[in-house]
């Protein structure tokens, strides 16, 4: 700095020019007060040698710190990004997500193999809602097990992604939603492969033999929790406050609990399935959160959480 700030004044004094006073020049003569244009600055700045050393400092002067930041993260390779301080603040909310998702999932998993913990409530509880059955309530569970089912909702989510894309000219959020009940899908399907658990018996059914694939987890809980999560978490990303976390958080609970004992009032679903469907769905949740923080961080994106800006 010390030897930039000598050549600067090493080129002023060869120009001709000194300070006693405002406007005066160096053989007496006054020149008018606004000389200091940003021209004549260029020229000395440039004389001393600094326009070359820091020519990308220099041009990127007056531009925003949010423009320069999303420059520097183009320039490093997205595992660096990932591996940085901002990236970690980015995907480790998702990764903790995934991790109690997965955790709860396990235990349930390892109750229902051995028939213990939480699995000895299925059988209880079953008998307790099909014992409590009535003709409005089975009408209305019914209603909400028919939307939350493979051929409603999947394409309910399809065409409000398409109006989505469409109105708002943007594809990451909705094909993030997307994504997510395909991968929630897939992940029961999986599952219940896996597993095979029977059903509850044909006489707890509401309607015998409706329902054949194996039981554990719920498919219907599983793809309306995820819905309703990543549907909340994006509103709250964008517009993080109070009145949206508690609202989407108050839409996922009593929407996932509607569908979840719907499912176990009609007689199709143990308790842990239903649980373990919501476990999963948290789990997918993580991925969502981790895939848009960093997406976040990469892309530069405004966002209301200040720690998604890259700071390395």
């Amino acid at each position: 700095m010390a030897a930039m700030g000598c050549m600067v004044a090493v080129s002023v004094v060869r120009s001709g020019w000194a300070w006693p006073g405002p406007g005066v020049h160096r053989g007496g003569s006054r020149e008018p007060s606004g000389l200091w244009r940003r021209h004549d600055l260029l020229r000395v700045v440039t004389s001393a040698g600094w326009f070359d050393v820091g020519r990308s400092r220099f041009a990127g002067y007056g531009r925003s710190g949010r423009s320069e930041e999303r420059d520097g993260v183009g320039t490093v390779s997205r595992l660096e990004t990932w591996r940085s301080r901002a990236g970690v603040r980015a995907w480790l909310p998702g990764a903790l997500l995934i991790g109690f998702g997965f955790a709860v999932f396990v235990v349930l998993l390892d109750g229902v193999r051995e028939r213990g913990d939480l699995s000895t409530l299925d059988q209880p509880v079953l008998d307790w809602l099909v014992g409590h059955r009535g003709t409005t309530m089975r009408a209305v569970f019914a209603a909400i097990t028919l939307v939350s089912g493979p051929s409603v909702l999947p394409a309910l989510v399809l065409v409000a992604c398409a109006v989505w894309v469409a109105v708002r000219r943007e594809w990451w959020a909705p094909g993030i939603v997307a994504g997510a009940m395909v991968a929630s899908t897939l992940l029961s399907l999986a599952i219940k492969g896996l597993v095979d658990r029977p059903r509850p018996p044909l006489a707890t059914m509401d309607i015998p033999g409706a329902e054949t694939t194996a039981s554990f987890p719920s498919g219907h809980t599983i793809g309306t929790a995820t819905l309703l999560l990543v549907v909340g978490y994006l509103a709250w990303s964008r517009h993080a406050n109070r009145r949206t976390l508690l609202v989407g958080g108050l839409v996922a609970v009593v929407g996932t609990l509607a569908v979840g004992l719907s499912r176990l009032y009609l007689g199709y679903h143990f308790l842990t399935d239903v649980l373990a469907a919501v476990a999963l769905a948290v789990v997918v949740l993580g991925f969502v959160v981790a895939a848009d923080r960093l997406h976040a961080v990469n892309s530069g994106r405004p966002q209301q959480d200040s720690n998604l800006q890259p700071t390395d």
